[in-house]
């Protein structure tokens, strides 16, 4: 059932993804004939059969290397007749149509890996869990009802068993739907009542929760790349190591001198309320077969992870995360930069890549120590991956971009993978608009233990209003560990 139902879906994408190709601009007039003819082929298969071979998986892929072959070949012509004066509109078309190809073959990995995460997501329904998963689901539960109270102040009634837990869980969404707590079941009423924080609010059940969180996960590029770290309190922390200490030769009997102590600082992440407020119709959530579990998840997640998008990248810090692209930069190398300022390498020209030097991209790789290239990649927007495309080492002449030729597998700049990320500034004069380095050294994101939901039918009739908050912080914790492209002179 599993394998049937991610081949629908997967056909379902590719055939989306094929008509609004050839639909919105003519590359057939510029993909090569090998991923004309798999990209046909799939967009037909709904019709056909209903199935996709790994095979015909990738065919498509290889097409992929085949047509950014193809926009080099095409970029270079442009570049050429640019330098002889001729005239280039022909050729800036097909460059550009060649670009938006390459753009849709990257949405098809993409959808195809989204797909295949959707396939491997375990169920959340309680009928499908095992009595372990319960007992770690109650467990769970209970760690985030408890830091519920002591953020309050309030003494911890007792945790709850796991047969409480799913009462609770059961009562939870029929109170969702809009069944009075006066018609539950009386172990569901007293579960609902042990369950709810000091302030009267219920707690998203543990399985909601996770659900969601995970789904964030998903839509976050900033979490994926980052250290994510769990706090019971409102902040965290940690000591700043941001000096060395000295040490030099000496005879036997020379004299030895102080030498210099190392300079140890501290740096302080708080946790900033945020929330989501989706709403339904009283006539949806009557309706039995509608799955408000899973609405709930979806509708909280898109809303967090958009709020938070945006927030770990240009948040100013107050009442919200600071963002790394919110911190001050400067030209200057780790030795002579304070804590807290990142480096930067500009482009060259004004909100844009230089259009012959392309050397700053290699300059920002070689200004990241070694200790950080390991676990380095870049991060960009959707235009400046574009743009990016275009690049070539000024002595070799080779293209700097490299695309990703299997599922899962990402493009890459320099041999360095590369994440899109819409969040990030967008291109401008002075825009930060491209990052480099360990992200996981560079920013720590921390999450607030526990997540509450209060059910209001009353405000927004007819509507159901569910307001979810959770409490999220973020931050630098080693600016040595980043660096910047500045898109300026």
């Amino acid at each position: 059932m599993k394998r049937k139902s991610l081949t629908y879906a997967f056909v379902a994408v590719l055939a989306l993804l094929c008509g609004a190709a050839f639909a919105g601009y003519p590359v057939t007039s510029y993909l090569p004939p090998e991923a004309l003819a798999a990209l046909g082929a799939l967009g037909a298969m709904p019709f056909m059969a209903g199935e996709v071979t790994l095979l015909e998986v990738k065919t498509v892929l290889e097409g992929q290397g085949k047509a950014f072959d193809d926009f080099k070949k095409a970029n270079d012509e442009l570049l050429k007749a640019k330098a002889d004066g001729k005239a280039v509109g022909d050729l800036e078309a097909k460059v550009a149509e060649l670009g938006k190809a390459l753009d849709k073959f990257d949405e098809l990995k993409t959808a195809i890996e989204e797909i295949e995460k959707k396939a491997n997501r375990p169920q959340n329904d309680i009928e499908a869990k095992s009595a372990a998963d319960l007992a770690t689901e109650a467990k769970s539960f209970n760690i985030s009802l408890r830091a519920e109270y002591q953020a309050k102040g309030k003494p911890f009634p007792g945790e709850m068993s796991v047969d409480a837990y799913t009462q609770y869980k059961s009562g939870f969404f029929k109170v969702a739907s809009g069944v009075s707590l006066d018609d539950l079941s009386g172990d569901e009423r007293k579960a609902m009542s042990a369950g709810s924080d000091p302030d009267g609010g219920y707690l998203l059940p543990h399985a909601t929760q996770g659900s969601t969180l995970a789904k964030i996960y998903e839509q976050s590029v900033m979490r994926q790349l980052a250290t994510v770290q769990t706090i019971s309190t409102n902040d965290i922390e940690g000591l700043l190591d941001n000096d060395e200490a000295s040490a030099g030769w000496v005879s036997e009997l020379g004299t030895r001198s102080d030498t210099s102590t190392p300079q140890v600082g501290k740096w302080r992440i708080e946790a900033h309320e945020m929330y989501a407020m989706p709403k339904v119709s009283q006539r949806i959530l009557d309706d039995a077969a509608t799955n408000v579990e899973a609405w709930l998840s979806g509708k909280i997640a898109d809303k967090c992870a958009r709020v938070e998008g945006t927030a770990f990248w240009t948040g100013d810090g107050v009442g919200k995360p600071k963002g790394l692209a919110a911190y001050a930069t400067a030209a200057t190398g780790d030795a002579s930069r304070d804590w807290g300022t990142f480096e930067h390498v500009v482009t060259g020209a004004n909100g844009a890549f230089h259009t012959t030097q392309f050397d700053p991209v290699v300059n920002l790789i070689g200004s990241l120590k070694d200790q950080y290239l390991a676990n380095a990649s870049f991060a960009m927007r959707r235009s400046v991956r574009t743009a990016a495309r275009l690049l070539k080492e000024s002595t070799t002449n080779r293209y700097l971009w490299e695309p990703g030729m299997q599922v899962g597998s990402p493009e890459r700049l320099m041999g360095y993978p590369v994440r899109v990320d819409e969040y990030m500034p967008a291109l401008g004069t002075g825009s930060l608009s491209l990052a480099f380095g360990d992200f996981k050294q560079a920013y720590l994101i921390v999450d607030r233990m526990g997540m509450r939901t209060l059910r209001d039918p009353y405000t927004a009739k007819p509507y159901v209003v569910f307001y979810t908050t959770k409490r999220t912080g973020g931050g630098a914790q080693n600016t040595e560990a980043l660096k910047f492209l500045k898109f300026s002179t």
